[in-house]
């Protein structure tokens, strides 16, 4: 059995395991078993594709929370070179939970920013679980700010279960933070471009997604809640978070219908865990893409056309004040 197994995968690792042991034998008795291996090879990959081309939203999100998902760094390594870290928001301290510095995609020199988390215990606790402080945010609009100035693109690397909730994140204004960041991303006069990699929970990837270009893996998400907490505010159980997550809408193909992305990139079957290089491949297409399309539009187009994105998001009426009724009789208090 593989170290970490989702229960929609068992049929597909009992098959696996069924042709390793059927090779074993083969080996040592000395005996002929392979055309046994090759019909069960057949019936895996034919279950395979079953398998993760009829995911529902709650399995995605798993997928998504994958602990060998490739992270932020990860796809650095493969789709950038000359990456310099900058440290620092000059005003509390450093988030190790969201970083960014400079970098190279291919000739494009450009700034990337995004959340980080860690594969180890000692490694979640310095990343803080990939939730940032305030302190991460503003160092991302720190960053966003030098970027403008020195005409760079902007590439945001979104994968958060959402900000911080803590008491020394509250204490230090968390959700200013935030909003400061919505405000000014929306007139940065540089392009901007996200792409959700694995989680995207609420504020916390917010803070960093408002772009002229949204992108988003095949088996991310990007909710304004977590499955569970809205299955613990709407059921009064977090046992009913697949539930939730159908009904939320926060799948790739469901946010691509509702205008919320603009593209969901393609991950190879299984999940983006299963093939590094070809995901990151995927994503250096799609970034160079977009980048291109964004440097040949003019600056005022791209603004405007950055708030009309946000502003057609959602729909919402606004009712008429009722009129108050008036008093038939006006009484005048009286004493005693």
């Amino acid at each position: 059995m593989r170290l970490y197994t989702l229960d929609f995968e068992k049929p597909i690792v009992e098959l696996e395991q069924t042709i390793e042991s059927l090779r074993k034998q083969a080996a040592e008795q000395k005996i002929d078993l392979s055309g046994q291996i090759k019909s069960i090879e057949a019936k895996l990959e034919a279950t395979r594709k079953e398998v993760f081309t009829h995911l529902s939203p709650w399995q995605r999100i798993q997928l998504a929370r994958h602990p060998k998902r490739p992270y932020m760094l990860d796809y650095l390594q493969r789709i950038a070179s000359g990456f310099i870290e900058l440290h620092g928001d000059r005003r509390f301290g450093d988030d190790h939970a969201l970083i960014g510095g400079l970098a190279t995609i291919d000739d494009r020199r450009v700034m990337v920013i995004g959340q980080q988390k860690g594969r180890d215990t000692k490694e979640n606790l310095m990343r803080n679980f990939g939730s940032p402080h305030p302190e991460g945010y503003r160092k991302a609009l720190r960053l966003m700010e030098l970027a403008e100035k020195f005409d760079l693109p902007v590439i945001c690397f979104i994968d958060t279960p959402g900000a911080y909730p803590g008491v020394g994140a509250e204490e230090r204004h968390i959700a200013e933070a935030i909003a400061v960041n919505l405000r000014e991303m929306m007139v940065l006069k540089t392009p901007l471009i996200a792409i959700v990699i694995g989680e995207g929970g609420s504020g916390g990837a917010l803070g960093i997604g408002v772009c002229d270009r949204v992108l988003i893996m095949e088996n991310a998400y990007y909710s304004v809640i977590s499955p569970e907490g809205c299955a613990a505010i709407l059921w009064k159980d977090r046992a009913n978070a697949a539930q939730a997550a159908a009904a939320l809408k926060i799948s790739a193909k469901d946010l691509l219908e509702l205008g919320i992305v603009d593209e969901v990139l393609p991950e190879p079957l299984g999940g983006a865990h299963k093939d590094y290089d070809t995901t990151a491949a995927t994503i250096k297409q799609a970034l160079l893409k977009n980048l291109d399309q964004l440097l040949a539009t003019k600056q005022s187009e791209m603004l405007d056309e950055r708030y009309k994105k946000f502003r057609k998001m959602g729909v919402f009426t606004r009712a008429e004040p009722k009129k108050r009724a008036a008093h038939s009789k006006k009484t005048t208090p009286t004493t005693a």
